[in-house]
């Protein structure tokens, strides 16, 4: 049997972008990337995340709008290897009238009926509705909290998440 999906939002969960801006939280560390022209991005990231997020026994995957960088700027910070993305496309930032969230489908898609996790600071009911409605097999939507990141609360509930699948 195949191991779980993870999919990881970068900007909330790994990046505790909300955080007071005067104050990188304890065990953070500061990059300053530039993924798309202009000014560059101040990120804050914790490098213990990714030996606890391989440690849960999940193949990770990203699924944020940096996509393929977040293997350049991300994964190399926290100690994960390069990791499949979704790729958004075309989808990337489009509001859908149903208040599904823009990434929802294309990650039910990705997932193609396996067991997945979802860590985002973004994810509302009409999500969890769509992915209950879309999705044959278990999946937990995991809400972060994007002023201070992931947490072992959150780590906690995809262990548990884990052992059900």
């Amino acid at each position: 049997m195949s191991r779980p999906l993870l999919f990881l939002d970068v900007d909330g969960p790994l990046n505790p972008w909300a955080a007071q801006p005067e104050r990188r939280p304890e065990g953070y560390t500061t990059i300053r990337a530039t993924v798309r022209p202009g000014r560059p991005l101040r990120v804050w990231l914790n490098p213990a995340h990714g030996p606890s997020l391989l440690a849960l026994g999940y193949d990770l995957c990203w699924a944020t709008t940096w996509m393929d960088a977040a293997n350049r700027w991300i994964a190399p910070v926290i100690g994960l290897p390069e990791l499949p993305y979704v790729d958004f496309g075309d989808g990337l930032f489009v509001e859908r009238p149903d208040g599904v969230h823009w990434k929802t489908a294309a990650i039910v898609e990705y997932a193609a009926g396996r067991p997945f996790a979802w860590v985002d600071d973004e994810q509302s009911g009409a999500d969890d509705t769509y992915v209950a409605d879309h999705h044959p097999g278990p999946a937990l939507l995991h809400h972060v909290n994007p002023r201070i990141g992931l947490r072992e609360p959150d780590l906690t509930a995809l262990r548990e998440f884990r052992a059900t699948v």
